[in-house]
């Protein structure tokens, strides 16, 4: 049996759009003292691996000034 739709007066849908509710929704419950120290430790444990990451990758990225210039003079001595 096909499926018969009946055609939605096009006011039904505007009223439908701005219908409002009377029904208020519960409050937040709070959280416990648990959960905020737990939110807590797991931002300072997010934070502390970004700055244990910089601290730990920064002197790699960097270069040793003396041995620079004696590599390059290295490179143009053997051509």
């Amino acid at each position: 049996m096909p499926g018969r739709r009946e055609p939605v007066p096009f006011a039904f849908v505007a009223e439908a759009d701005r219908f409002r509710s009377d029904v208020t929704p519960p409050p937040r419950e709070r959280a416990s003292a648990g959960e905020i120290a737990g939110r807590w430790l797991l931002g300072l444990t997010i934070v502390a691996a970004l700055v244990g990451s910089l601290v730990i990758g920064t002197p790699a990225l960097q270069t040793d000034p003396s041995t620079t210039p004696a590599q390059q003079s290295q490179a143009s001595d053997g051509r």
